[in-house]
């Protein structure tokens, strides 16, 4: 009897246990079911939606025709959920666009013609796999018909108001060409001559038009999708403090003709040769050799009092 009420008390006993193990297990499956739910809630991701209207240098931009629409809308997408890419672009854009801006106005140029440079290179002194260099991204043998200068001690491609001033230049020429900013921009990426090309051949100069290589189709909708996007980061979801982004060179300057060593110069001037080449990237010697009467502008640290 004794034998039989034990082995009850045991038969109960794990018939209790296995119920509070379901129980809890159940209990268990349904946080961790609700914690997936709350987590796919947190981390879901949505189509972004383009403006009923957008222009270009102040020229509209056809967003009535599908094409146009889905082409933009496409670029627009792509470019959007490039999260680290897109906050990099806009601390460097919060270092340069003042100065970008302000030789836009100078040359006359559209102040839309900035985001043309972040399509180029996100607002930095990049080299493309084609050696395209700097801001604007010219080729070696490109930039000394507008004004740059490029040999081995002197790369003007790297100095961000040279080689804006270059790109107004070029902006410009193409500008009076077409008589359009918009195919202007495009003939930056595939060259005034292939434009011209085409343009005869479809006998249309206007870009929404024309059926061009294909980089150049999508360099327009790229353009758009920058400046749509940094003009509307906030209400997009990209949220930054001023603390955040990077605050442009606090520099002095200094005029020379030449430099015997860079080093010595960056020393007697109370900096480094490290210091002197990242504030002048365009100096790719040793030292700055005289050329012809030439006068060079170089950006020191600003003198702490």
């Amino acid at each position: 009897m004794k034998t039989k009420n034990l082995l009850l008390f045991f038969s109960g006993a794990i018939a209790a246990i296995s119920l509070l193990v379901i129980l809890g297990f159940d209990k268990n499956q349904k946080e961790i079911s609700n914690s997936s739910v709350s987590d796919t809630i947190k981390n879901q991701r949505f189509i972004p939606k383009i403006p009923a209207a957008i222009s270009f240098a102040g020229e509209k931009v056809p967003l009535e025709k599908w094409e146009i629409r889905e082409q933009f809308d496409r670029e627009f997408t792509l470019i959007y959920y490039q999260t680290g890419g897109i906050f990099t672009i806009m601390k460097y854009a919060n270092r340069w666009f003042p100065l970008i801006t302000e030789r836009l106005k100078h040359h006359g140029v559209p102040d839309d013609f900035k985001y043309l440079c972040v399509a180029e290179s996100n607002v930095q002194n990049l080299i493309s796999r084609a050696g395209a260099v700097g801001f604007w991204q010219f080729m070696s043998y490109t930039g000394p018909g507008f004004g740059l200068e490029i040999n081995g001690n002197v790369d003007e491609r790297y100095n961000v108001l040279k080689s804006t001033d270059a790109a107004c230049a070029y902006l410009k020429q193409a500008y009076n060409k077409f008589g359009s900013w918009t195919a202007a921009a495009a003939s930056y990426n595939c060259g005034q001559g292939k434009y011209n090309e085409q343009a005869t051949l479809q006998r249309t100069r206007n870009y929404y038009d024309l059926q061009l290589p294909e980089e150049t189709l999508h360099y327009i909708y790229r353009i758009l999708s920058f400046k749509h996007l940094l003009e509307n980061s906030r209400s997009l979801g990209y949220v930054t403090e001023t603390s955040d982004l990077y605050a442009p060179h606090q520099t002095r300057t200094v005029t020379v003709s030449s430099i015997g060593s860079l080093t010595d110069f960056a020393i007697n001037n109370g900096t480094t040769y490290r210091m002197l080449k990242i504030l002048n990237p365009w100096l790719r010697g040793r030292s700055l050799p005289p050329k012809g009467g030439k006068t060079y502008t170089i950006h020191l640290p600003e003198q702490q009092n």
